[in-house]
């Protein structure tokens, strides 16, 4: 068995374990999308082919995640929290490193679901906290469009889901966590006559508030669908479930 087999092998779900099961964010966005793939993925160890990484995006984070911190050690708000009214600061904890995964040891935000045995993560970008005490989950976005950016595409209501279980997960973890989150967009300008080796950035903050009451319904469903022997049926709109029915029948 080769490295990537052994890995495979330690991230499928076991009946018999009476270990908690770790299941990522991304992964309740996998069931919640198709839960064929999500069973074939946790359950068997065939996950879908992987994706490239998104470097730039990346770099953006990191750049943003600096930014602020400069601003946590101070207890300071950072201008554009000023432009959009918001009367926060960026929170200043200990766990602060681990929750955003700064040594990436694929760890994160995580929580016991002991009705279910799941230990549900995710990777956050930042937290504010706002003079009542309580937490405001935040996400960075990058983009580059010069349409009005909003939250009522039809692919960001992953957004809003992301969010909403890192609001659930943060609860669970005994903080008070106000149901406004926040998503602070870098959109790349398109528009300059040249590009001397620079990109430039618009900054700007989306609101959402939060409702996190689908979470544990999902998760108890995820129990039951990784418990099954059966293989559930495929999502109507599922592409890769689409594409490996294609390749079944011109094998025949």
């Amino acid at each position: 068995m080769n490295k990537y087999q052994q890995r495979k092998e330690k991230s499928r779900y076991n009946p018999n374990s009476k270990q908690p099961f770790k299941l990522s964010r991304s992964k309740i966005d996998l069931f919640l999308e198709c839960p064929r793939c999500f069973y074939l993925d946790r359950r068997l160890g065939l996950g879908r082919p992987s994706m490239p990484g998104f470097a730039l995006n990346s770099a953006v984070d990191q750049l943003l995640k600096n930014e602020f911190d400069l601003l946590r050690q101070n207890g300071e708000k950072h201008e554009l929290m000023n432009q959009y009214g918001i009367d926060a600061i960026p929170f200043n904890h200990p766990d602060l490193p681990e929750w955003r995964d700064d040594h990436y040891r694929f760890k994160g935000a995580s929580t016991l679901h002991r009705p279910t045995n799941l230990e549900i993560c995710g990777i956050i970008d930042d937290v504010w906290v706002n003079k009542k005490g309580e937490l405001l989950i935040v996400d960075y976005k990058s983009t580059s469009t010069s349409q009005e950016i909003s939250l009522d595409d039809e692919y960001k209501q992953g957004y809003k889901k992301q969010l909403e279980i890192y609001q659930w997960i943060f609860r669970q973890k005994g903080f008070k966590v106000n149901k406004t989150g926040y998503f602070v967009f870098a959109n790349a300008g398109r528009n300059r006559p040249k590009f001397d080796g620079r990109l430039e950035f618009e900054l700007m903050i989306l609101s959402h508030e939060g409702d996190d009451s689908w979470v544990e319904p999902t998760i108890i469903k995820i129990k039951k669908c990784l418990e099954s022997e059966d293989i559930p049926a495929p999502s109507p709109d599922c592409e890769f479930c689409k594409y490996r029915q294609l390749i079944k029948q011109k094998e025949k």
